[in-house]
């Protein structure tokens, strides 16, 4: 995973974790780190150009100023080599990377298809987005389930018929 990925994917949970629903911006990131770590600071400039790939390595000062904002490991902001095998990533590391994809999703659909681009970070927030998408895999494979879900949490979704309720079957009095 490319440093500026890894930046873009903690400015996004960064914001989802102030309750802004979206990614801090690369301004906000900058006074944030103004304000809550006195005395040091990073550039908007010097950000976008980490993020752009144009500064692919960080300075010493930099790395600990950003480790420390973030509540990360200083080693998590390298660039991971070129043949670094995946077999050897953790699932912690595997699920940040599908996190970062849902996110990239989510950014290109996001003026065309606005309640996509939510679920997509809805999903990408979630604690285990992996366990999440092989249930709607099973879900996918169980022939109606997605008409009755649908039906169920979202009624008022065009195109999907409300669920019929059924009566149990009236009983006879028995007879004194």
């Amino acid at each position: 995973m490319k440093l500026s990925e890894k930046i873009r994917y903690l400015r996004e949970v960064e914001g989802s974790l102030r309750g802004l629903d979206r990614a801090m911006t690369q301004q906000e990131l900058v006074r944030a780190i103004a304000a809550e770590i006195k005395g040091r600071g990073i550039s908007q400039s010097y950000l976008s150009q980490i993020e752009s790939g144009a500064r692919p390595h960080l300075t010493n000062t930099t790395r600990l100023l950003l480790a420390r904002f973030f509540k990360v490991h200083p080693g998590y902001l390298v660039e991971d080599p070129a043949d670094f095998q995946a077999e050897l990533r953790t699932v912690e590391i595997m699920e940040d990377q599908l996190d970062l994809w849902l996110v990239g999703g989510a950014e290109r659909f996001g003026p065309r298809d606005p309640e996509l681009c939510r679920a997509l970070l809805v999903l990408a927030h979630y604690k285990d987005s992996r366990r999440c998408l092989l249930l709607l895999e099973s879900i996918l494979k169980t022939p109606a389930l997605v008409e009755r879900l649908a039906a169920v949490l979202n009624p008022a979704t065009p195109g999907v018929a409300a669920p019929v309720k059924r009566r149990a079957p009236r009983r006879k009095k028995a007879s004194q």
